[in-house]
């Protein structure tokens, strides 16, 4: 019994620290550039955008999971895994969007354009297929999309941090604006390539 639930215990730490290390969906997998380079001018909105990501994450994982299972499988239509999964996205973004704007305003503003392109970022959609690919059970997808989530979020606030420090040194005009700022993002993915076979099958 102590030896079945080491395993497990086992499995979901090795799981998790590989989806925010080994397999970082934006150092890694490079999915989610677009908030990634507009949204890190400023830790805060980092930070806030990393938490809206990785709740819109969970949210659409589980509820992907349900209907793959419940409604998908049972009946034969895995072909229509990529639209559900979108149209999930999208219900939950929009959810999202609604309780921001009456519960936390500040946030909202500083988001702007980028919360309703949550609907659109790649790694939000590449998740539920990343588990659905992988076969996981509703546990494991919970556990691998929370590693995912921290991840994310993680990258972002990173990254920021690079921005800030990197707009208040005295840098050469050619590596200001995008051109800096996809320099320091190739330095900080370089870094998590470091991770690559910590957990090798």
């Amino acid at each position: 019994m102590m030896n079945e639930l080491g395993t497990i215990v086992g499995q979901i730490i090795i799981t998790m620290l590989s989806a925010i290390l080994v397999e970082n969906l934006v150092l890694s997998r490079f999915l989610g550039m677009c908030p990634f380079l507009g949204v890190t001018q400023k830790t805060s909105t980092a930070a806030g955008m990393g938490i809206a990501v990785a709740a819109v994450l969970m949210i659409v994982a589980a509820l992907a999971w349900i209907v793959n299972v419940t409604l998908l499988v049972p009946n034969n239509l895995e072909f229509l895994q990529t639209m559900s999964y979108i149209l999930i996205i999208a219900a939950v973004v929009q959810f999202l969007e609604t309780v921001l704007r009456k519960f936390i305003p500040p946030l909202y503003k500083a988001l702007g354009i980028y919360l309703p392109l949550i609907t659109t970022n790649c790694a939000v959609l590449g998740i539920p297929l990343i588990n659905t690919q992988r076969g996981y059970d509703f546990g494991m997808t919970l556990v691998y999309t929370l590693g995912a989530g921290l991840g994310f979020a993680m990258a972002l606030v990173l990254f920021s941090g690079v921005r800030e420090r990197m707009a208040k040194s005295d840098i050469p005009a050619s590596l200001q604006g995008v051109s800096g700022a996809l320099f320091a993002a190739t330095l900080v993915s370089m870094s998590f390539f470091g991770f690559q076979g910590l957990f090798a099958k």
